[in-house]
C-alpha cells in the first residue's frame, strides 16, 4: 500500500475501482457517483449482495466479475471493502474517502475486543452531553453514509483493523487501540503484523488513549498527548478505579466518579470499556459532567455480547455470539458468575486456541464444543474429560441444559467467525437465544 494512492485518485480522466459490493462497497458506489467520479464495480462473488440494487439504480455503471489483479493499473484508485487483501499500489479504503470529506472532528476506537461497546458507550455519553453525534464505520451505518447527515460535533467511528490498512491520513481527535490479542491470523503473516494495522489508529491523533492493563496496546509509544486507562489507581489527569470504604469508584485522577455498582453492565471487562470511553471524551478536550457519566452508567450493552437470554431453574444463559476471537471469549469467562459451562466454536480464523486452557480452572465446569474447528480447539485444550463435542449448535444446547444445576451459568462465547454455519455473529447469536428458549419451555 502506498500513501501515494492518495494523488492518483485525483487523476479526473480514469475512473474509480470499487472491490467488493457489500454495505460498505455500495456506499462507496453511491459516495463517489454523486461525487461525480466515474466508477466500476468488481467482486469475486457470484452472486453480491448489492448487485441487484446496482444495476437497477445505476444500470450505466459497469460491473466485472473477478476482474484480474493484473487490471487494476487501468484505474485512479481501488476502493476495496474491507476485509479484502488487495495487493496494489492505487488501494484506499472507504475510512480514507470519510476523512478527506469529514468536517467535524472524529473520536476512533479499535481493538480486538470492546470497540462495538466503546463506541457506542461515546456515542451515548455525547449525545447525554447535548453533543451532536453520529455513529458508524465498522458498526452500524457505513462511514460515507454519515456524510449524508447534517455536520455533527463530532463523528465516532470503531474501525477494523481491515479499514485502518487502507486510511492514510485520519488523525483523529482522540483515538484508543483498546486491546490486542489474536484475531484474524488467517489474514495477518503474525500478531506483530495485526498490531501494526491496529496501530495505525494512532498515526496524527491529537490525543493517544492508552489501556494500561494490556501487555501490547498499553506499550504504545507516544510522543504527542496521551490519556490512559486502567482498572488500578489513576495518576493526575489518567482514569482507573479507587476504592474506598469498600466500593469501588470510577476515577479521573484522585477524583471520584461515581461507583463501580452504578453499571448497568456486568463484567470486568465492561468496567474497563466505561473507562476507555471516559478517557476518548476527555481526550477530545471535553468536560466528563455528571449526564455523560450517567450515560454511562445506564448504557446497557449491545445484542450478543453478554447478553442475559434468560434464567430457567436458577441457571443463567448468557448469549456472547459476539465474542468470535480468544480474547473476546476469555474476558467473556471472566466476567461470568461460577460454575460455568461454555459452549463455543465455529471457524477458528487461524487462531491460537492454548490460552483458552488456563480457563478450564477458573470455575470450569464444562466446555462444550461445535462447528468447523471443534476438535482444533480440543486439542489446543487438552485432554480433558469435561470437554465434549456436539455436532450442531442445538445438540450442544441440550447438552448444557442436561450438564448443568442450579447456580450454573452456561455462557455461549464460540470465540471463532460464525461463517462455517451462519451468515453472521447476529444470526448465529438470535439461533442461539431461540434454542435455549425452546429447549428450556419444553421442559
Amino acid at each position: 500500500m502506498m500513501t501515494g494512492a492518495a494523488n492518483k485518485f485525483d487523476r479526473p480522466q480514469m475512473p474509480v475501482l470499487v472491490a467488493g459490493l457489500g454495505l460498505t462497497g455500495w456506499s462507496v458506489v453511491r459516495y463517489l457517483i454523486a461525487e461525480g467520479c466515474d466508477v466500476a464495480v468488481t467482486d469475486t462473488r457470484e452472486h453480491p449482495p448489492y448487485l441487484e440494487s446496482l444495476q437497477q439504480a445505476f444500470p450505466d455503471v459497469p460491473f466485472v466479475r473477478n476482474l484480474p489483479l493484473t487490471e487494476y493499473d487501468a484505474y485512479s484508485a481501488v476502493v476495496a471493502s474491507p476485509g479484502l487483501a488487495v495487493e496494489a499500489d492505487n488501494v484506499i479504503g472507504d475510512i480514507e474517502l470519510f476523512v478527506r470529506a469529514a468536517e467535524a472532528p472524529i473520536i476512533a476506537i479499535t481493538g480486538s475486543n470492546g470497540k462495538s461497546t466503546v463506541t457506542m458507550l461515546v456515542g451515548e455519553m455525547l449525545a447525554a452531553g447535548d453533543y451532536q453525534v453520529e455513529v458508524g464505520g465498522n458498526i452500524g451505518t457505513p462511514a460515507l453514509d454519515l456524510l449524508q447527515q447534517p455536520v455533527p460535533d463530532f463523528y465516532v467511528l470503531e474501525l477494523s483493523s481491515f479499514q485502518l490498512e487502507t486510511t492514510y491520513s485520519m488523525a483523529a481527535k482522540s483515538s484508543v487501540v483498546l486491546n490486542v490479542s489474536e484475531d484474524h491470523m488467517d489474514r495477518y503473516a503474525s500478531l506483530p503484523d495485526y498490531t501494526e494495522a491496529k496501530f495505525r489508529i494512532y498515526q496524527d491523533a491529537e490525543c493517544q488513549v492508552l489501556n494500561r492493563d494490556d501487555a501490547i496496546a498499553g506499550k504504545y509509544s507516544t510522543n504527542g498527548f496521551s490519556v490512559s486507562f486502567g482498572l488500578d489507581q489513576p495518576a493526575p489527569g489518567h482514569f482507573g478505579i479507587i476504592c474506598s470504604s469498600g466500593e469501588r469508584y470510577f476515577a479521573s485522577g484522585s477524583e471520584k466518579l461515581c461507583p463501580v455498582s452504578a453499571m448497568t453492565m456486568k463484567g470486568e471487562q465492561n468496567v474497563s470499556n466505561v473507562l476507555a470511553a471516559m478517557a476518548l471524551v476527555t481526550g477530545a478536550g471535553l468536560s466528563l459532567n455528571g449526564e455523560m457519566v450517567d450515560a454511562a452508567m445506564r448504557y446497557s450493552g449491545l445484542p450478543h455480547r453478554c447478553e442475559l437470554v434468560g434464567t430457567w431453574n436458577s441457571i443463567q444463559w448468557i448469549n456472547d455470539s459476539k465474542g468470535t476471537n480468544v480474547g473476546a471469549t476469555l474476558a467473556a469467562i471472566n466476567g461470568a458468575s461460577k460454575p460455568l459451562l461454555l459452549i463455543a466454536g465455529g471457524q477458528g480464523k487461524g487462531a491460537d486456541f492454548s490460552p483458552m486452557a488456563d480457563a478450564l480452572g477458573l470455575g470450569m465446569k464444562k466446555v462444550i464444543l461445535f462447528g468447523e474447528d471443534a476438535a482444533i480447539i480440543h486439542n489446543a485444550l487438552g485432554d480433558d474429560n469435561r470437554i465434549q463435542i456436539a455436532d450442531s449448535l442445538q445438540q450442544a444446547v441440550l447438552c448444557a441444559r442436561d450438564c448443568a444445576k442450579s447456580g450454573d451459568t452456561i455462557l455461549f462465547s464460540p470465540a471463532c467467525a460464525s461463517f462455517d454455519m451462519f451468515d453472521s455473529y447476529v444470526q448465529r447469536g438470535e439461533e442461539f437465544s431461540r434454542l435455549v428458549k425452546e429447549v428450556n419451555d419444553a421442559g
